[in-house]
């Protein structure tokens, strides 16, 4: 059962990961931090230039930190506050279920968060405690 639940956080890592990288690449790819940065300005998102970067930044690199499984509860609580701030300056005044609502912000702040503190043994974090993920992870 041990394995199977590890297995499943992995592929819950991948999937979530992937969904981050691909955001990430999006605001320095498609539209540029000049774009997102003039986005987040007409969206009154405080600082926006700073929160350009760092949404793209934790989005793209997090990404992929979830998917290979290194710092996780960092990455997990980094991702959970750039979801924050995009429930709480965009996508609340929209309601749960509508355009632009916030039910998919919601869900992949929590997924990240608890990702980063459950993500399992398939990881780079565990290889690195080399045995000591499960004290860590029961203490």
């Amino acid at each position: 059962m041990d394995r199977i639940r590890n297995l499943i956080a992995l592929v819950a890592r991948v999937g979530i990961g992937v969904i981050f990288i691909a955001h990430g690449w999006q605001k320095f790819n498609e539209y540029g931090i000049s774009g997102v940065t003039a986005s987040f300005t007409k969206m009154g998102i405080p600082m926006p230039g700073v929160s350009a970067w760092f949404a793209a930044t934790v989005e793209l690199l997090g990404g992929a930190a979830l998917i290979v499984g290194i710092g996780l509860p960092v990455v997990g609580v980094l991702i959970a506050i750039d979801m924050a701030g995009a429930f709480l300056f965009v996508h609340a005044s929209a309601g749960l279920i509508s355009e632009g609502g916030s039910e998919l912000v919601i869900a992949l702040g929590l997924a990240a968060l608890y990702l980063g503190f459950a993500g399992g043994r398939y990881s780079l974090d565990s290889l690195v405690a080399k045995g000591r993920y499960r004290e860590l992870v029961t203490a």
